[in-house]
């Protein structure tokens, strides 16, 4: 479900990066941001585990900054 949700993020990101790039820098931000909130928060548990829970989060963040990257480089590569 989880998996779900941040690939459909992910393309929607992507689509909107493509269409309107300028317009995609704030939620693509707040998407990280909320995501980094999440691997902070898994950060805290005791030793190895710490690093187990946030490790989603910080994948997850990964992604979103290269989909959005990549509408972008898409579009820039456009020859219209």
């Amino acid at each position: 479900m989880v998996i779900a949700a941040v690939v459909g993020v992910c393309v929607v990101l992507a689509v909107l990066a493509f269409f309107v790039p300028r317009l995609s820098r704030h939620p693509e931000r707040g998407t990280q941001r909320s995501l980094g909130a999440g691997a902070r928060a898994g950060g805290k548990a005791p030793g190895i585990l710490g690093k187990l829970f946030s490790k989603p989060f910080h994948s997850s963040s990964r992604a979103v900054g290269r989909s959005g990257s990549a509408g972008r480089r898409t579009r820039g590569r456009m020859p219209f």
